[in-house]
């Protein structure tokens, strides 16, 4: 019976040698195109980032020796040195602080709610409402500069954080809403039926339950609403006067003159206010995946 089985047995007959050896040349293209590739792109994007800490690096004197050098002959601290010793900028810094942290708050709590509404709730115009939240990222942000301008000054709110606080929130709340949105609809409507057959209330199950779940994905829209109001430029130097202007035009007005600009300490300085935006990149960068691809595979 055996000797039956072993004959009726289909054989598989090996791949020939040239075949092979055409599969594995084929793969080693693929590897060294994927390496080529990372290379490429790798030095694009971290070529700014070596050019700010080169120049930050170089003495005044030689930033702009002909042919440029990409390895500095001569290394100085002193535009760091300098950035410690001007008080303004520890403001800057503050300010920068205030707004991104508070926007990000806001931002979460305002985007969790709607996000939740939106994935949870059937009501009638529910589609239509969550469209027009996105339609809001079609205009221009700095098409609106002038109306929140006149709106600010009309309720004296220029100057203030208030008035950049509510204007970035504004623009981080419908990709906010919507990253949320979806990561709530991949929270099973089970558990909340559960929850709410065991007595839990309405709040109780966002706050102790959907929330928790939601964590990754409440920490992305945390991150980008930090970073939004952490790298703006044009709106905090319009609605903010000198004592609340955040660090990117508290930057420019510091070392760009209308004569010369002090480019080493401006390298040095964007720099320094780039650390703890990617120290929370990479500390975060777990949940920033998990929130941005949430509710990409249902199920």
């Amino acid at each position: 019976m055996t000797a039956v089985l072993e004959q009726s047995a289909p054989t598989i007959a090996p791949a020939p040698a040239p075949r092979r050896r055409r599969i594995r040349r084929d793969h080693r293209a693929v590897k060294i195109a994927a390496w080529v590739s990372i290379v490429v792109f790798g030095g694009f994007a971290l070529l700014p980032i070596y050019w700010l800490l080169t120049t930050s690096l170089t003495p005044r004197t030689q930033v702009f020796s002909y042919p440029p050098k990409l390895f500095p002959t001569e290394i100085t601290f002193d535009a760091y040195a300098a950035l410690a010793g001007n008080p303004a900028l520890f403001g800057y810094l503050r300010n920068s602080v205030i707004v991104s942290v508070i926007t990000a708050v806001l931002s979460v709590i305002v985007s969790a709610y709607m996000g939740y509404a939106f994935s949870k709730f059937r009501y009638r115009g529910r589609r239509s409402l969550m469209y027009f939240v996105l339609a809001s990222q079609m205009f221009p942000q700095a098409l609106l500069l002038i109306t929140l301008y006149a709106v600010f000054s009309a309720y004296g709110l220029l100057n203030t954080y208030t008035a950049l606080v509510l204007s970035f929130t504004t623009f981080t709340l419908p990709l906010c809403v919507w990253m949320l949105k979806g990561f709530f609809d991949t929270i099973p409507d089970e558990l909340i039926e559960a929850a709410r057959m065991d007595g839990a209330s309405r709040l109780r199950i966002i706050h102790s339950i959907v929330m928790p779940l939601a964590a990754p994905g409440l920490v992305a829209a945390g991150l980008f609403a930090f970073v939004r109001g952490w790298n703006d430029f044009i709106f905090a130097l319009t609605l903010a006067g000198p004592d609340k202007q955040t660090l990117p035009p508290g930057l420019v007005n510091t070392f760009i003159g209308e004569a010369s600009t002090a480019w080493p300490e401006l390298m040095a300085a964007s720099l320094a206010v780039s650390l703890p935006v990617a120290i929370a990149f990479i500390a975060l960068q777990r949940f920033l995946v998990g929130g941005l691809t949430a509710g990409a595979v249902k199920g």
